[in-house]
């Protein structure tokens, strides 16, 4: 048991209740600096992607090697043409509160690069899902600019989600690169280009530079569990204290 008094209060308490209360405490302080260098590093991180935003575009038709992490939202170029004949339309896609597609369509580069799918925006649903919006896109050599970008990763997964179907264009629910590829026939790259808005050809594109939690949650974060901690201490310090009564 430990006991003292001060300022005519007397403080007791277990050395387990003690041990306990340290431990939580340090707990719930260790989670609050977790939380402010997560913040940190997704300030960093949106930095060094508005950087490669404003970076100078890329032209990927003389690239071999792609780190789509490191040139991830950097503007790009690339020569070639549209495979029109075979293309992806993401299902599930909201946009205003309307349900519809991502409109993919690969590109074949002229440098013989494999295959890049080119994200050619959103399209409404429509009024029945067995008729599908007209896709169609001409086959000439052109130059496609864009942005580079991880695939889009769904909230939740679904079993067979990826898997395309038989006729095209395929509806699919999540992309696999690996699949898509077996049934284009030719290899497709791990990334999509994002079609910049000004280029033809394309549909609705609001594409953003964002961060699953922004820095702002994280500090947010990271002040409720520094609060717990102190409510913890006044609750510890309410509970292990009491007035000397001196009558």
């Amino acid at each position: 048991m430990i006991k003292f008094s001060t300022m005519g209060i007397e403080f007791r308490c277990s050395f387990l209740a003690l041990i306990g209360y340290l431990l939580l405490f340090g707990l719930l302080c260790s989670l609050g600096v977790w939380q402010l260098g997560r913040g940190e590093q997704k300030t960093i991180l949106l930095a060094q992607q508005q950087d490669a935003a404003n970076a100078e575009a890329l032209d990927l038709t003389r690239q071999t090697e792609i780190d789509t992490d490191v040139l991830r939202y950097r503007p790009v170029l690339v020569s070639g043409h549209y495979d029109a004949s075979h293309q992806i339309l993401l299902d599930n896609q909201m946009l205003n509160g309307k349900p519809g597609y991502l409109v993919l369509t690969p590109f074949l580069p002229d440098g013989g690069q494999p295959g890049i799918l080119v994200n050619r925006g959103w399209v409404e649903l429509g009024d029945s899902r067995e008729v599908l919006p007209d896709i169609s896109i001409g086959m000439a050599t052109q130059q496609v600019r864009g942005r580079i970008n991880h695939f889009l990763e769904p909230g939740l997964k679904l079993k067979g989600a990826e898997i395309p179907g038989e006729t095209w264009p395929v509806r699919v629910q999540v992309l696999d690169s690996k699949l898509l590829a077996d049934k284009l026939g030719y290899a497709l790259a791990d990334y999509q280009i994002e079609l910049d808005p000004a280029q033809p050809e394309g549909y609705q594109r609001q594409w953003k530079i964002a961060v699953a939690i922004p820095p702002e949650k994280h500090r947010a974060y990271a002040v409720q569990w520094f609060g717990l901690a102190l409510t913890l201490t006044a609750l510890f310090i309410w509970i292990s204290s009491r007035k000397i009564n001196r009558g």
